[in-house]
């Protein structure tokens, strides 16, 4: 169900995005409206599920969480249990920040975080290839980040 966004609310949400943790009195100043109305929609927001979650972008060099990698996948086997089975599986992996089901010739575009190579090798050794319905799996290293956005924009 799709919820209707007026300019406002919009405007709210390009705020929010870039950074939640101003107060409602600072949002409610940057979109012309007083306190109480802007709260409300806020809350209104969070209740239709228009706003998941709040979270803080980590400096990826300070944790030692440097080396991304896209690892595309293809599975053996379709059936709706053993697809199931797999995306739980690596879902668990702290090391897996996205799972993509793709079309097309990988069946998944998995975003992988880790320290370092070797770091990665531990992780395809230790966690990756003992998944059973792995057919193919194929490795891109992210060399440099050009853009990394997490704010959608909305007007």
């Amino acid at each position: 169900m799709k919820s209707e966004l007026d300019e406002i609310d919009k405007r709210i949400l390009n705020i929010i995005q870039k950074n939640a943790l101003q107060t409602v009195k600072e949002t409610a100043d940057k979109v012309g409206l007083s306190v109480s109305p802007t709260y409300d929609r806020i809350r209104r927001m969070e209740r239709k599920g228009i706003i998941s979650h709040y979270a803080a972008i980590l400096n990826k060099a300070q944790i030692e969480k440097e080396l991304i990698v896209f690892c595309g996948v293809s599975l053996k086997e379709h059936s709706q249990s053993n697809v199931i089975k797999f995306e739980r599986t690596l879902s668990k992996f702290e090391e897996v920040m996205e799972i993509h089901c793709m079309g097309g010739k990988q069946d998944y575009l998995i975003k992988i975080v880790v320290k370092d190579v070797p770091a990665y090798h531990q992780f395809v050794m230790n966690k990756l290839s003992p998944i059973e319905n792995i057919a193919n799996l194929q490795s891109s290293f992210v060399m440099k980040e050009i853009k990394c956005e997490t704010a959608f924009r909305l007007i």
